[in-house]
Order: C-alpha cells, then sequence, then structure tokens
C-alpha cells in the first residue's frame, strides 16, 4: 500500500485484514487494535473528521489517530472498537437480544443534545446534496430496492427526485447516526460498543435512523444482505422495541431518499 508517510510510521509492517461487509465504496484495513479507513476525499470524509471529533465525549466512536489526504483519497487511522458488527451470526442468530440493543442504540442518539452539533442534515439538506448527486450521475440503481426504479417504480434517480420534493413529511429533528445499519453499530455481548461511518450524522429526522435499521434487519435476515436466510424473523420486532406505532409513510420516505446516495 502506497500511504502517507505519517500513517505508515505509525502502522509499520503490523498484519492486517480486509473488511468487506459494508456498501460504502471505502477500503477498510483492520489491525489488532487500530483501523485504517481509505476513500475519496470528499465532503462525506470530512464529515466524518468533525463528527468524530465532536462525539468524542459523548457516545462511543473510534477514537482519531491520524488524518491525512494524499492524491484525492482520505486516510483516517483510528482506534477499533471492541466488539463484533451488529450483523455478525452470534447477534443474528438472537435475535431479540439484538433488536433489543439496536433499539437502544437508536435512544442513546436520541439523548445526544444536538445544541451545539456543527453539521445539520434534516431532509431540506438531505435533498439539496440528493440533487448534485442526481445530476453528477453518481446514484447506483443496481444497489437500489428491488421496486424502487423499473415497472411500477420510478423512471430515474431525478424522477425519483422530483417525488422527494413534492412529498416533504415533516420531521421531528434529534441526532441522527445517518447511516444507522447492521455494519455500523458494535455490540458487546448484552450492551452496545460504538457506532461507526460517522460521515452522515448530525441534527436528522428521528425516523432516518429507524427506516435504515428497519431495512438493515429485514435484509440481514431475508438473505439480501450476507447471503443467509434467518427464517421467522419479523423484523417489526423493532417497533415493539421502541414502543412505537410505526409511521410507513416516513419509513418509505426515508428509505427512498437513502436510494439517492
Amino acid at each position: 500500500m502506497h500511504l502517507p508517510s505519517s500513517i505508515h510510521k505509525i502502522i509499520g509492517d503490523r498484519a492486517y485484514t480486509v473488511d468487506t461487509v459494508g456498501m460504502s465504496g471505502s477500503q477498510v484495513i483492520c489491525f489488532e487494535d487500530m483501523v485504517l479507513k481509505m476513500q475519496p476525499r470528499d465532503e462525506e470524509a470530512e464529515h466524518e473528521l468533525q463528527m468524530m471529533s465532536w462525539l468524542a465525549d459523548r457516545l462511543s466512536v473510534p477514537k482519531i489517530i491520524c488524518a491525512e489526504t494524499m492524491d484525492d483519497t482520505s486516510y483516517l487511522l483510528m482506534s477499533r472498537l471492541g466488539g463484533s458488527m451488529a450483523c455478525s451470526s452470534e447477534f443474528l442468530e438472537n435475535p431479540k437480544l439484538l433488536v433489543r440493543l439496536l433499539a437502544e442504540g437508536l435512544q442513546m442518539l436520541w439523548k445526544v443534545d444536538v445544541a451545539s452539533c456543527p453539521l445539520q442534515h434534516s431532509i431540506d439538506e438531505k435533498l439539496m446534496l440528493a440533487e448534485r448527486r442526481v445530476f453528477q450521475n453518481l446514484c447506483n440503481i443496481e444497489d437500489a430496492e428491488p421496486d424502487t426504479y423499473g415497472d411500477g417504480g420510478f423512471a430515474s434517480p431525478r424522477d425519483l427526485l422530483g417525488w422527494l420534493k413534492q412529498n416533504k413529511p415533516n420531521e421531528e429533528l434529534v441526532f441522527s447516526h445517518g447511516d444507522f445499519c447492521l455494519p455500523n453499530v458494535f455490540l458487546k455481548r448484552h450492551t452496545i460498543g460504538g457506532f461507526i461511518d460517522l460521515g452522515r450524522s448530525g441534527v436528522g429526522g428521528r425516523y432516518q435512523d429507524i427506516a435504515l435499521c428497519y431495512r438493515s434487519l429485514k435484509h440481514n435476515y431475508d438473505g439480501r444482505y450476507g447471503g443467509k436466510k434467518y427464517p421467522g424473523f419479523h423484523p417489526d420486532l423493532l417497533f415493539d422495541e421502541l414502543s412505537i406505532v410505526p409511521d410507513w409513510g416516513l419509513i418509505e420516505y426515508y428509505i427512498l431518499l437513502d436510494e439517492l446516495f
């Protein structure tokens, strides 16, 4: 690997593994006690650094060891969280525990005081960014939900963007992870280990995280993510743990909005 000298001095010739879980498009190298994340130098990479610094004494997130940019690539060397991803088999095979912990994780996020939060990710902000992505042809329709595009769905990302603009719901603003999927939540036995991939976090709608958590649960259990099916699981268990009646309109909206990212 060709790395910035400051990072190379720290990692030296340590043994590592490559993390292939997740859909962010970044390259992740795991050492025994550190993680090196390499991704295009863009706004999301800059936001991740901002939010990791801001969250350092508010939530369990990795500590920044060294951050550099080189040749349009962002390099982030950080501490490695303890525990396992929520999508690991040990938790998928224990759905009641998994869903309880995910609900606890959501509630931990919502308790963060957002008065001084440096980033805003309301629907209006996300739609502006989505519009930029649409017109730069950055939206990958291959990863979309099966019924988002094509027969009975939207003709194109631009068509979807138009619908999202015309159907903006009201939102309750809280601290939001922004991509609350199982690989981004670490669990340790019966507790939350921490949160990673924070480039989309900030002040956002409560249902942003509920919707993506629901989708992630659904597809980790139906075999779309990971390939293994776990029969008999109902992702609606999440709503029972949160003690809410789900707003399916908001869930659909946030999942559709995420199709543009």
